[in-house]
Parts: C-alpha cells; structure tokens; sequence
C-alpha cells in the first residue's frame, strides 16, 4: 500500500517568491485531502546587529533594533494577509489538531528565530515540504531554507516554481537514474504517480547509467498499475537543461528526481543536475536526497 501525504509545511516569508510555494501547498493539500502547516518565521531583531555593540552606540544599536522590528512586523502582516487569501481561494479550514475524518486543512504557525533551523525541524514531521524556487531576486535566507529542507529533514522536498502551476501531477516526469536518491524520490511521489494521467520516466545515458535501468522501473510501476513511457535523454554536460527541455515536450507538470546524487559540493563548484533544475525549473519539482 502506498503511503499516502497526509501532512504538508511550507516555509514562506511574506515576499511575493513565498506565494507560489503556498499556493502549491495549498493546492496539493486541497487535491490530496491533507493538513498544510504554513510556518513564518520572524527575525529576531537582535540577529539585526551584527557584533552587538563592537564600535556602536547605543542610540545606533536601538535604531537598528528598530528597523528590524518593524520590518519583520510588516513581513508578517504580509504573511497573514497571504496566508487568508490563499485560504479563501482554495477553501481549507483553519485545524489545529488532527480532524476525525478525512478534510483538507491548513494552520498558520509563527515562531521567532531562523527560518532554515525551524524548517529543518519541523519537516521531519511532515510527509512533504514545499518551498519557493530561488530566483535572481531573492536573499540567500531562501536557499539555506531549501538546503535544509533536502538534507536535515530526511523528508520529500516540492520546489515550486515562480509560476504558480494551474495543476500538479496530471502527467508527471521522473528523472531516473538508478540511484538510492532518485529511488527515494520515486518513493515519495507514489501516491501522487499512481493517481497521474501519464507518466514518463526520462534516462540520460552515460558511463554508469543505461537504458536498460529505465525499463526496470517501467516494470515496478507496472506492479502499481502505473503504465509508463520512457525517453532517452543524451548524456554529457547539459543534461539539466536538456531535461527541462524535455519536460516542455512532453507536457508534463511535475517532475520527479533524486537531489544531489553526487556530493553537493562537486555541484556547487562544477554545477549539475540539481543545481541546473533549482535555478531554472518552470514546473514543479520533487525531489529528495
């Protein structure tokens, strides 16, 4: 049997970059009768001075102290002004604790502290994370959310897109190239594959990756009555563009694939799969390390 995603957070900031994340939590949680948990996380201001006091006065330290107190308060405003128009538009009731029956629903949960820390611990209680794809606009807050969503909750990760989707999973992409990351990848999108109208399973040849292990997955959704098509991607440097480009082609809405499945910091220094699809996917992606 597979397991199904009952509980989904989502991080988001109050930024126009948060609202596609909360709108595609929002949107799976609605599709998949689940619980959304909306975290925000406000700064504390005294995080806002650096070296507190080192060659400062103390009417600077103050007016520091300030600016960041007002801003994370109008950050908040955004947020909970973000968090009940979304909530309108996809009809979820606000739930604390877990329903008696099968309903969507969703909670707004505002702490104090750093965003990446508390996502990090909240997500090893949730059966997905959703978070905002980074863009040229963004701060580097976002990508040490993302960061700890993949590798310090041990959960699934939805990165969604700039682009809010008008639907996610009716015909699904997965990346597969016989890893344990790209496997549990799969894991983890079960029961948004076996209730697709399509899926595609995409294999880029290369020195340790045939077209022989594409069929083999073929067989296993085949056992979860799951009839896929498979397509052989070229191998070589730009596999991550090639994919995306692929996805395009074959009109599908979200993609499947394992995260870093070589060391994160080849990636960061020489680029890779990964690093290519959080920089420039359009469509939703789940992934997981």
């Amino acid at each position: 049997m597979t397991m199904a995603i009952k509980t989904i957070l989502v991080p988001i900031d109050g930024t126009e970059t948060s609202r596609s994340a909360l709108d595609v939590a929002f949107m799976l949680g609605r599709d998949l009768t689940a619980h959304v948990d909306v975290l925000h996380v406000a700064t504390d201001p005294k995080d806002a001075v650096p070296l507190l006091g080192e060659g400062m006065s103390a009417a600077i330290i103050e007016e520091m102290i300030q600016l960041a107190e007002n801003e994370a308060s109008e950050r908040t405003a955004r947020t909970e002004a973000m968090f009940d128009d979304a909530r309108g538009r996809f009809d979820l009731a606000i739930q604390e604790s877990p329903p008696l029956g099968n309903a969507c629903s969703t909670a707004l949960i505002q702490s104090v502290g750093r965003e990446d820390d508390l996502t990090a611990i909240k997500g090893r209680l949730a059966d997905l994370v959703v978070v905002s794809r980074p863009t040229e606009r963004t701060d580097t807050a976002l990508a040490m959310t993302i960061n700890a969503a993949i590798f310090e909750t041990g959960r699934p990760v939805l990165v969604a897109p700039p682009q809010i989707p008008d639907a996610i999973g009716k015909k699904i992409a997965v990346s597969w190239n016989g890893s344990a990351e790209a496997s549990r990848a799969v894991a983890a999108a079960m029961p948004l594959i076996v209730r697709s109208e399509g899926v595609v399973i995409m294999t880029a040849e290369s020195d340790g990756t045939s077209s022989e292990v594409a069929s083999k997955l073929a067989t296993y959704f085949a056992w979860h009555g799951v009839n896929a098509e498979s397509r052989i991607l070229p191998g070589g440097s730009q596999v991550g563009e090639v994919l995306l480009e692929d996805c395009v082609v074959s009109g599908v809405d979200l993609l499947v694939m394992g995260a870093y499945t070589h060391s994160r910091m080849r990636q960061m220094i020489l680029g890779g799969v990964t690093k290519h699809v959080l920089g420039c996917a359009e469509l939703p992606v789940l992934m997981s390390h």
